[in-house]
């Protein structure tokens, strides 16, 4: 089998076939375990699973570690990016999204609920949008991918957040005073 690899790797079609169907198996097995988990289409994760094969065949390495385990990897990284990727379209744009949170800020009007929605009122729609996807749990890159920019890009909106904040915490603070 570990010529296969080699063969594969190279271009060969008959080898590739050859690999494909050893690990046929385990890569039912994986696409049928995370659809379980995340509700997606097991034919769905398989093919993605297999594109993540298939990308990762070129750059092979038949000297380190095993290479089939090496391509596993690679389509489970492949399969759980699709996985994020949906889970993604799957909420609501980001407009509606916020016109629900900005509409009702809690339900039992606490004090920190309602001074949370007046801040976020106060923000451009962009730093709204980074802002909920960063108190929904998405780190930075997440949240760049989510929103189509860098996480450099999310840094510059999170320090235009964190600086707008000081400034309206100061304000209420002095409103508070008088």
């Amino acid at each position: 089998m570990e010529g296969s690899f080699e063969r594969a790797r190279d271009g060969d079609a008959q080898a590739t076939r050859l690999v494909v169907e050893a690990l046929r198996p385990r890569m039912v097995r994986m696409a049928a375990y995370y659809a379980r988990r995340t509700g997606e289409d097991a034919d769905d994760l398989l093919q993605e699973a297999w594109v993540g094969v298939l990308e990762a065949l070129p750059a092979l390495d038949v000297t380190i570690g095993s290479p089939g385990q090496y391509l596993i990897q690679h389509a489970r990284w492949r399969l759980l990016d699709a996985v994020r990727r949906a889970r993604a379209r799957r909420c609501l744009p980001l407009d509606e999204a916020l016109s629900e949170c900005l509409a009702c800020p809690a339900p039992d009007g606490s004090v920190a609920a309602l001074a949370a929605w007046e801040f976020a009122r106060r923000l451009k729609p962009i730093q709204r949008a980074v802002l909920g996807l960063l108190v929904d749990g998405f780190t930075w890159r997440e949240a760049g991918s989510a929103l189509g920019c860098s996480s450099a890009n999310i840094a510059y909106h999170v320090r235009q957040i964190r600086r707008q904040y000081e400034e309206w915490d100061r304000s209420a603070a002095l409103a508070g005073e008088g």
